[in-house]
């Protein structure tokens, strides 16, 4: 399994963080808070696998590119950040040592932290 960092959801994630676009939700609420299999369906339909890659921070290539299987560490509900998901996607990184993964998401929650 290769999962890097993807810069570019990275990127968004950021921008949308500066731009409010945040839920400052709790720590487990990710459960709860994230999109269902029929929303991914609905998103990737209305907008595109480039899109939906972009709210995820890992990405896979040993995967099939336009799969969602090839994205990982999702960090909102396509909407906006979910601070319960940079909090679940920063410790499950750092469980299977995608430390750059890991890092940024530190980060990422620091941004969200400050605002």
């Amino acid at each position: 399994m290769a999962i890097r960092l993807n810069e570019p959801a990275l990127r968004q994630a950021r921008a949308l963080v500066r731009e409010g676009k945040v839920v400052r939700d709790e720590r487990d609420d990710w459960s709860e808070h994230a999109p269902s299999a029929d929303e991914e369906n609905a998103f990737i339909e209305k907008d595109g696998w480039t899109e939906f890659r972009h709210w995820h921070l890992g990405i896979d290539d040993d995967e099939t590119r336009d799969t969602k299987q090839a994205s990982s560490f999702p960090y909102g509900d396509f909407r906006k950040v979910h601070r319960c998901a940079v909090v679940s996607l920063e410790s499950r990184a750092g469980q299977y040592d995608h430390d750059e993964i890991r890092d940024e998401a530190r980060k990422l929650l620091e941004l969200i932290d400050e605002g």
